[in-house]
C-alpha cells in the first residue's frame, strides 16, 4: 500500500541511541495509541450493561499481537485478566481517530468464552502470502489470576478476502505439555497458491517446537535444549521495574530462500542467543528425534540486557527484532554474520517503545514492519497508568529504517 494512504496518520520520531553502537535518528511512525482500550459494540448501550456485568473491564484489556492485510490490521487481546469482551479485532489502516475503538473480528459471535468453535483467548497471528491469516488461540483465560483451560489451544485459518473461518485445528494433547504456553507462531507457505505450508509453533514454557502440515492436518513436536531460557536473562529491568520471567522459545523469524532452503532463526524470551535451523528439518516428522546436531547456534551473543520478543525479516534479508529492555528496534542484515559489529538500532524511543511485544513484516509492496508495544510487565503487575499512552501500533520503512547502517549491506 502506498504511504498516501498513511497521511494523516500521527508520526512520531525516535531518537536512537546506542545498544550496540549509535545510529543516526530514523522515523518510527505512530498508526494508534491509546490510554486504554475500548471495543465497538453494537449499541452503547450493551456497552454499557457489559461494563455494568463485569463482562468488560478496560484496565484489564491489553493488545498483544499484530497482523496487517491490505487496508486493515489486526489486533490481538488475550484474555488475560478477567473483562476482556473480544480478542481478535481488526482496524482501518487509513487512521481517522488516534485511539480507535477496536471491532472485534470476523464479528461479535466468534467471542463467546467457553465455546470451542469460536475464539477463546488470542495470542498471535501470522498472515501467509495468500490471505490467509492463520491465528494462534491459547484457549486458556484468566492466566495473570487464577488460569483456566476452557479450551484447546487451536489454530484457525481465517480468509481475509471474505472475512470467513476456513477451519479449526486443535493441537493435540500429545504435543500441549502440562504448563505449556503456546505464546508464537510463524507461517512457512512456499509455493504460489499456498498449498505446500507448514505452521512453527513456540511453546515458551515447556520449550518446544509444535510443527502443523495443513495438506493432512498433521502435528508433531521438536524438544532441543537451545530452545530453554539462559538463567542470568530471566531477570528483567524495565524502567525501574525488576522482574523475573524464565520464558524460553518465543521468537521465530523466516529468512531468504537460498538453494531450495529456508532457515528459521529462533531465540527464547529470556536469552541473549540467537540459534538457526533449516526448515527442510523441522518440516520432516521423521526427524523429531533425530535432530539434535541440527539446531546451532547462529553467532554472538546479544550481551547483557539483550532480551528479544519477536523477530521478522524482509524481502532484502534484514532481521528486524524488539529489543524489549532497550525500548528498542534492532536490525541485522542476515547476509552477514551475527555479530556485534554486524547489528545495529533502527529505532529507539523511551516513551513510545516501552515493552515493544510483536513484530511483523507485511506482503505489501513496498513492505512496512508493524510493532506493537504494550508496557507488558506494568500490566502485569497492574501498574499501567490509565492517564499516560499505554498502548501503540507503530510502522516502519524498512528500506529507509536501515539507511546508514551496518544492515544496509547488500549481498
Amino acid at each position: 500500500m502506498q504511504m498516501r494512504l498513511l497521511l494523516g496518520v500521527l508520526l512520531t520520531i525516535a531518537t536512537t541511541a546506542a545498544y550496540e553502537r549509535n545510529t543516526q535518528k530514523k522515523t518510527l511512525g505512530t498508526l494508534y495509541r491509546w490510554k486504554q482500550i475500548d471495543f465497538k459494540y453494537p449499541t452503547e448501550q450493551e456497552r454499557l450493561a457489559a461494563i455494568a456485568n463485569g463482562l468488560f473491564n478496560q484496565t484489564n484489556v491489553i493488545p498483544l499481537g499484530i497482523e496487517r492485510w491490505k487496508g486493515r490490521i489486526f489486533v490481538s487481546t488475550p484474555k488475560w485478566k478477567r473483562g476482556v469482551p473480544a480478542t481478535l479485532s481488526a482496524l482501518p489502516i487509513a487512521a481517522v481517530e488516534e485511539s480507535p475503538p477496536l471491532e472485534p473480528y470476523p464479528n461479535w459471535l466468534w467471542h463467546n468464552a467457553g465455546n470451542c468453535t469460536g475464539l477463546t483467548s488470542v495470542f498471535r497471528m501470522s498472515v501467509d502470502h495468500c490471505g490467509v491469516m492463520w491465528v494462534l488461540d491459547s484457549g486458556q483465560v484468566e492466566a495473570f489470576e487464577t488460569p483456566r483451560q476452557l479450551c484447546p489451544p487451536s489454530l484457525f485459518a481465517i480468509d481475509l478476502e471474505t472475512d470467513t473461518v476456513l477451519a479449526r485445528y486443535p493441537i493435540p494433547d500429545e504435543f500441549v505439555l502440562q504448563n505449556s504456553l503456546i505464546t508464537n507462531i510463524v507461517v512457512d507457505s512456499r509455493d504460489a497458491r499456498c498449498r505446500d505450508l507448514h505452521v512453527y509453533i513456540a511453546d515458551a514454557w515447556r520449550f518446544g517446537l509444535i510443527v502443523f502440515r495443513q495438506s493432512d492436518a498433521m502435528f508433531w513436536r521438536f524438544s532441543h535444549y537451545t530452545f530453554y531460557p539462559e538463567p542470568l536473562l530471566s531477570n528483567y529491568t524495565l524502567h525501574g521495574l525488576n522482574y523475573q520471567w524464565s520464558d524460553g522459545l518465543f521468537g521465530m523469524s523466516l529468512g531468504k530462500f537460498h538453494l531450495g532452503e529456508r532457515p528459521l532463526y529462533y531465540h527464547a524470551m529470556s536469552s541473549s542467543l540467537e540459534f538457526v535451523v533449516n526448515t527442510s528439518v523441522i518440516r520432516d516428522p521423521t526427524r523429531v528425534n533425530d535432530a539434535v546436531a541440527e539446531f546451532k547456534l547462529l553467532g554472538e551473543s546479544r550481551g547483557p540486557n539483550g532480551q528479544v520478543s519477536a523477530a521478522a525479516v524482509d524481502r532484502n534479508g534484514v532481521m528486524f527484532y524488539n529489543l524489549i529492555s532497550y525500548d528498542s528496534i534492532g536490525c541485522w542484515n542476515t547476509c552477514t554474520d551475527y555479530k556485534n559489529k554486524n547489528r545495529d538500532i533502527v529505532a529507539q524511543n523511551t516513551r513510545t517503545l516501552v515493552f515493544p511485544n510483536d513484530l511483523r513484516i507485511d506482503h505489501e509492496v513496498p513492505q512496512f514492519v508493524w510493532i506493537i508495544s504494550n508496557r507488558l510487565p506494568m500490566y502485569q503487575f497492574n501498574l499501567i497508568d490509565p492517564n499516560e499512552y499505554n498502548y501503540r501500533v507503530l510502522y516502519l520503512d524498512p528500506v529507509k529504517a536501515v539507511e546508514n547502517t551496518v544492515c544496509q549491506y547488500i549481498c
